[in-house]
């Protein structure tokens, strides 16, 4: 897809304008309900579409079609990222009415380092093919990871900080509370950071983690730089209102790695065919519709399996809370 810097332009003023007008919406502190959440999300998402449906009209259904399958990637992806940022929202005790600004700056901070990571990303593939080889491998290896971990009875996960965080934190000093939305302040006559602009850090800085698998993956579906960008942002932008809408829901998504594993996996699987035929060997390649097909499929049945288990655990729980609430009579009767 030929893209010229005019609208490359246009789509990164579009966007900013978007963001504006998300920022000055929800600027008040305030805790976000449901309904609010649901609302923004399904703004997010019609948005995300729109835009699909203008790649289709104006350059082609090879476009529109890999804009899709890498939003629908990244947005799955990104879910994992909720987990995490419900930890980090939980080490540093962010007052419920400061959430929603925490997670818009942090999300920009994300998505400016994702662009970074795209442009190298772009410039590497454009410049060795080999590489697919290392990020097919790399995926593949990330699904056998995740099917480890979702496997493993680990004990409750807890947020660690990372170096430059801490870095940051040992050479500007942090206040001992929050104070509002200031993100610095005067304190004994040093200026600060107050915990506030280290939540936004953390929160920025960790996404970083996961963009290592999230960039491989949406450049196995397509090499445009482009679409590789505006999936992210589209995904990215949304992930604030999808923490308030599914925050409660999370902890039912229990086979989300099992899935996210397989999505990574076919990738990987995608991305090395494709390197093997770049190499001049005549194998199959995966086309963009069965990709999609295989990315849908996977999250519904996901899902699905996840909520049917979730629902049994909750009834076997219930159960046994019954049965040592009962009366000793009752329960040898």
């Amino acid at each position: 897809m030929d893209v010229s810097v005019n609208l490359w332009v246009l789509t990164i003023v579009g966007l900013a304008a978007l963001i504006a007008v998300d920022f000055f919406i929800g600027r008040k502190p305030h805790d976000v309900s449901i309904k609010e959440a649901g609302i923004w999300t399904i703004v997010w998402i019609t948005l995300a579409g729109l835009f699909g449906l203008g790649l289709l009209v104006f350059a082609g259904g090879q476009p529109a079609g890999e804009f899709f399958a890498g939003f629908i990637t990244e947005k799955s992806l990104s879910v994992d990222n909720l987990f995490v940022f419900v930890l980090i929202m939980a080490k540093f005790a962010v007052p419920s009415q400061y959430q929603q600004r925490v997670l818009l700056i942090g999300v920009l901070i994300a998505l400016v380092l994702r662009a970074i990571f795209i442009a190298a990303g772009a410039a590497i593939l454009a410049s060795f093919s080999w590489v697919f080889y290392l990020f097919g491998a790399f995926l593949i290896w990330t699904a056998w990871k995740l099917i480890q971990e979702a496997r493993a009875d680990e004990e409750e996960e807890e947020f660690e900080e990372n170096k430059l965080l801490k870095a940051a934190e040992r050479r500007f000093g942090v206040a001992d509370r929050y104070h509002g939305t200031k993100l610095w302040i005067q304190q004994n006559g040093k200026r600060v950071m107050t915990p506030m602009l280290v939540v936004m850090l953390a929160i920025g800085t960790t996404d970083v983690l996961f963009a290592l698998d999230s960039i491989p993956a949406i450049f196995g579906l397509t090499q445009d730089p482009y679409i590789v960008f505006t999936a992210n942002a589209f995904a990215l932008m949304g992930l604030r209102q999808l923490y308030f809408l599914i925050g409660g829901l999370l902890k039912k998504l229990v086979h989300l790695s099992y899935g996210l594993s397989i999505i990574l996996g076919f990738i990987g699987v995608k991305l090395v065919l494709h390197a093997l035929h770049e190499s001049g060997v005549h194998v199959p390649e995966i086309s963009i519709p069965v990709s999609l097909g295989v990315i849908c499929a996977v999250l519904v049945v996901t899902t699905i399996t996840s909520l049917r288990a979730s629902k049994k655990q909750a009834a076997v729980e219930e159960a046994q809370a019954g049965s040592e609430g009962a009366p000793k009579d009752d329960v040898q009767v």
